[in-house]
């Protein structure tokens, strides 16, 4: 399958030329972005796992609607509101959103505490990575001393799996993220500082098995897909969840 490289490349650098939002009042959403969280309620999410986007993909509209509905039940055992802020567990079901996208600017801020791990699923794949960055996080040897918000589903040593610097904010701080994704191309910053610079995504579903991706495959990501808010591990809070989407033809929407 053909990839949109360099065309994608260069869309997203047009997009982060535009200058760093600044959130005028909490989960209001800014100009051109719509809010996934409205501060009150968990509507317009539904509950999924670390499972086959197939898998919901290939239900019709009754049958997913009815899946939908069940996982609502759910994700209410494991996931609250408070203070305006999402607070998730660290169990699935993971929060989903109800409508799928393609290209698309996400605005994300979040607070960890010691020992969690949890990440932000792209079009239904993982994941941008969100962990203990610490020694005592006992997670070293899996990367986690590098940081968060890489690609860490990507294939081992291949560009975005781990983030360019750390730039993780202390427990009990807000962190935030801004992710842009263009075909399988992703740019992350976290705290305004680069940290992973016009990658290409892998496809978590296509590996052979946890540890090795299929020698011929490193994607295509699905065209369209929800986003989804893991927790696995301990608690983590979220607030200010906005989209915007991308017409990659125009550069805009």
């Amino acid at each position: 399958m053909q990839h949109r490289v360099f065309p994608a490349a260069a869309l997203i650098a047009a997009l982060l030329c535009v200058a760093p939002f600044a959130h005028a009042q909490q989960n209001q959403a800014p100009e051109g972005f719509t809010a996934l969280f409205d501060g009150k309620t968990l509507d317009g999410w539904w509950g999924w796992g670390t499972k086959h986007y197939d898998e919901y993909m290939k239900l019709d509209a009754a049958a997913l609607k009815a899946l939908q509905e069940q996982s609502r039940i759910e994700i209410r055992k494991h996931w609250r509101v408070e203070n305006g802020e999402l607070v998730g567990y660290g169990k699935e079901l993971f929060l989903t959103t109800n409508e799928f996208y393609e290209d698309f600017e996400l605005l994300v801020e979040y607070k960890t505490v010691p020992t969690a791990d949890s990440g932000i699923y792209l079009r239904g794949c993982p994941q941008v990575q969100i962990w203990d960055w610490t020694k005592a996080g006992g997670k070293w040897e899996l990367g986690a001393d590098k940081g968060s918000g890489g690609l860490w589903n990507n294939k081992k040593g291949s560009k975005g799996r781990d983030p360019l610097v750390l730039a993780d904010k202390p427990f009990g701080e807000w962190n935030s993220f801004r992710i842009t994704m263009v075909g399988d191309i992703v740019t992350v910053y976290l705290n305004d500082k680069l940290v992973v610079d016009h990658a290409r995504m892998h496809n978590f579903f296509l590996r052979e098995d946890q540890t090795q991706l299929l020698a011929d495959q490193e994607g295509p990501m699905p065209k369209r897909g929800p986003i989804q808010l893991q927790t696995y591990g301990d608690e983590v809070r979220w607030r200010n969840v906005f989209i915007r989407k991308i017409d990659a033809k125009k550069g805009n929407n």
